[in-house]
């Protein structure tokens, strides 16, 4: 494979490129490089590979002419990877496709950036490997060249090198020990030592799918389980995010849908289905928020008959469901229960149809490992103003850019515990 580098400083990769298995795949031809530097294609006695930009702003941009220059010199460029943080993320999968090539180029930009024109005109993609910001493309590209080469035939000797590492599954690598056996208290697990290679293999997989789990929930998605695996992490998996989450299903003060403020009759459905939603993904209490006297006694009914009276034995999924549920006068009433429980009083964050969220998903879910969260949701046609200006702040929308926002709060309930606690997230 040969790679052709276009970089105002060609310099940078003279030292990792010239050591380790890097220099050996060049020593045996398995793949080799060429520089080119866009200031030898520049049309001035000062070499200016720079401007500033159209529309204002700090920093200066590459100008489009020497890089494009410098990259029709090429004979055969190949793919034409342009590294930017604009760009798509870098992965093991994305490093087998390009392995396949036979020349790729890479464009490393500088200062704020290449003039947007010329990924349009050879074709390039745009490729970042990672959210944050360096000061050129030049260290991506390494990074990219060297897992690329790694799955050329020959680079790493060993074939079960490459198949056995982090992400060639959607999952991270287990843990490697060697000698010595203890050292500062600390020993390599028995079974490591044990000679069964059978029962090795099972727990280094164990080792890899929990801690998967437990550092990068986000690729078990797009891994391969068999239903083995499916149990094993069933057994072991705790959401401890959940035990600090509290969700309330608000009936007053709510909007009717002539935006005045009401009362909202509590619903059978309401009760039993997000409670099992918040069963299923650990929550620690769902509370019922109405002030209305006959609506309460109604739901302690329809409770009782589930965790003490016919229905008990009927359903015990249900009647564990139902356990969780509370009924309280006010969201104050429930807020300072919450302060009971923990020690502390809650993050209030409610929910919104409209276009007035500013919370992220993944922010609860950060908020949720220091600290418990109260989350409100709405019935009739979403939570009145007076309780929005009591929150700590308000979640974004579902749907943030459809129009049509019409869920029922069940569904809504559902959508949001999944998005905060779900394994993918």
């Amino acid at each position: 494979m040969h790679f052709n580098i276009i970089s105002i400083f060609p310099e940078f990769f003279s030292t990792p490129l010239s050591c380790g298995l890097i220099k050996k795949a060049i020593d045996n031809s398995l793949i080799s490089f060429s520089f080119i530097n866009p200031r030898d294609f520049t049309r001035d006695v000062h070499r200016t590979v720079d401007d500033r930009p159209y529309g204002g702003g700090y920093g200066m941009v590459m100008m489009v002419d020497p890089i494009y220059r410098a990259i029709k010199s090429i004979g055969d460029p190949g793919k034409i990877i342009h590294l930017s943080p604009r760009g798509e993320v870098f992965d093991q999968k994305m490093a087998f496709e390009l392995s396949k090539q036979s020349n790729i180029t890479f464009i490393c930009g500088r200062y704020e950036g290449i003039d947007e024109r010329i990924d349009r005109m050879v074709e390039a993609r745009k490729v970042s490997i990672g959210d944050f910001v360096l000061n050129g493309g030049e260290a991506g590209c390494l990074c990219m060249i060297e897992a690329i080469s790694r799955f050329i035939p020959d680079f790493m000797g060993k074939k079960g090198s490459v198949e056995e590492e982090s992400f060639n599954n959607s999952l991270i690598e287990y843990p490697q020990y060697t000698r010595p056996y203890e050292y500062v208290g600390i020993k390599v697990p028995e079974v490591l030592l044990s000679g069964n290679h059978k029962e090795i293999d099972k727990w280094r997989k164990e080792r890899s799918l929990l801690d998967t789990m437990e550092i990068r929930p986000d690729l078990i998605e797009m891994a391969h389980l068999s239903p083995e695996d499916y149990k094993f992490l069933r057994r072991h998996k705790t959401n401890s995010l959940g035990r600090n989450l509290y969700v309330g299903l608000v009936h007053y003060p709510v909007l009717n849908k002539d935006g005045r403020e009401c009362a909202v009759s509590l619903t059978n459905l309401d009760i039993h289905d997000i409670a099992r939603v918040c069963k299923t993904y650990g929550v620690k209490k769902y509370y019922l928020i109405t002030p209305i006297e006959d609506q309460k006694d109604l739901a302690k009914r329809l409770i009782a008959h589930w965790i003490q009276g016919p229905g008990k034995g009927i359903n015990p999924h249900r009647e564990m469901a139902l356990k969780l549920v509370d009924i309280k006068d006010s969201i104050e009433g429930s807020v300072v229960d919450i302060e009971k429980i923990t020690g502390t009083r809650p993050y209030i964050v409610a929910t919104s149809a409209r276009d007035e969220g500013t919370l992220s998903f993944s922010y609860v879910r950060e908020l949720l490992k220091d600290r418990p969260v109260f989350l409100l949701f709405g019935t009739g046609h979403g939570l009145s103003p007076h309780v929005m200006a009591k929150t700590h702040g308000i979640l974004k929308p579902i749907r943030a850019f459809d129009n049509y926002r019409h869920l029922s709060v069940r569904s809504a309930v559902s959508i949001v515990m999944d998005r905060i606690l779900g394994d993918c997230y």
